[in-house]
């Protein structure tokens, strides 16, 4: 899997460098962003500019990756999002709890920071 993480403004930045997040590749997609929650990292951007598919269980993987961000007293907001992976958000109703920004500036500004 094809990840880097960056920080700006205090916000951990995961860019996926896939254009297909799906199963069999989401363990090491959800170990990284867990990773930086148990690390202690409240503000997470995932910049999904070039992802342009995925399937049921990434879906899955973001609400769980969502729920244990917000647990932790953070947040996880999506950037760059391809319109058939926002299709598949909206379709599934995970747009309604996953805030999702059109490019990583604004997404990073939502954060307050």
């Amino acid at each position: 899997m094809n990840l880097t993480t960056d920080r700006s403004q205090n916000v951990s930045i995961v860019r996926v460098n896939e254009t297909r997040l799906m199963y069999p590749i989401l363990s090491e997609f959800a170990s990284t962003i867990t990773s930086l929650i148990g690390g202690g990292d409240k503000k997470l951007l995932l910049d999904l500019s070039t992802v342009t598919y995925v399937d049921s269980a990434t879906i899955g993987c973001l609400m769980d990756l969502y729920r244990q961000a917000n647990a932790a007293g953070g947040s996880l907001k999506l950037s760059g999002v391809q319109k058939r992976v926002e299709t598949m958000l909206s379709m599934t109703g995970a747009q309604n709890f996953l805030e999702i920004h059109p490019d990583e500036a604004s997404a990073i500004r939502s954060f307050g920071v």
